[in-house]
């Protein structure tokens, strides 16, 4: 119907998509935003808390808004020290915004920074999820979202691409107009940098034209 020649030109121009759907610029998370880390990926036997050996770690933004969510931001980390989490707290969340997180030690710089930390704890039988619900709602749906995508089946070198297209996906789901959607991603497209299959796939030879 769109007249691609081949299944990897079809492939190329989803990652392509994907990309774009981070608008350069955009506007950072304000008033109370809930922060946490997450796994994705298939279930590993043994592996509880914050280890893992296959799945790839993320952390995760939500925006109170009354009871409900607000926008969200995700990104893929290589581990949750406070070297990963601070940079993407201060990418996400403008300063003076109350950070409300667990007691996880990453966040302790967050008391030397513009912001204010609210820490909630987990203790006796109570559920993370009720702790910081909002973040824990989104994962949830993240999750269900990549199993009917991937079947669970993550890639771990594409987590990020997955992660635009939810975020986009979700914080436009109130849109009444699919059309502007689709009108504001393509101009989203013209104002960041090509990618190439190469860049999408280091190990293929070949451009995506």
């Amino acid at each position: 119907m769109l007249g691609l020649g081949s299944y990897q030109t079809a492939w190329c121009w989803l990652h392509k998509l994907r990309r774009a759907m981070v608008r350069p610029g955009r506007e950072q998370l304000s008033g109370t935003v809930e922060v946490d880390e997450a796994y994705v990926g298939a279930p590993e036997e043994g592996m509880r808390g914050r280890e893992t050996q296959s799945k790839a770690l993320i952390v995760v933004a939500a925006q109170e808004k009354g009871r409900g969510i607000g926008r969200i931001r995700m990104r893929r980390i290589a581990d949750a020290s406070a070297g990963r989490l601070m940079p993407f707290v201060e990418e996400s969340i403008a300063p003076g915004s109350v950070v409300h997180t667990d007691g996880w030690l990453g966040y302790l710089p967050l008391d030397s920074k513009d912001y204010r930390r609210q820490i909630t704890v987990l203790r006796g039988q109570r559920h993370p999820s009720e702790l910081l619900p909002r973040v824990h709602r989104v994962i949830s749906l993240l999750k269900r979202w990549l199993l009917g995508t991937h079947q669970g089946a993550v890639r771990l070198e594409h987590v990020d691409d997955d992660l635009n297209e939810f975020t986009f996906r979700f914080n436009r789901r109130r849109s009444r107009s699919r059309g502007k959607l689709f009108l504001r991603l393509v101009q989203q497209a013209m104002a960041v940098e090509p990618s190439t299959y190469t860049s999408i796939v280091s190990s293929a030879k070949t451009s995506c034209v």
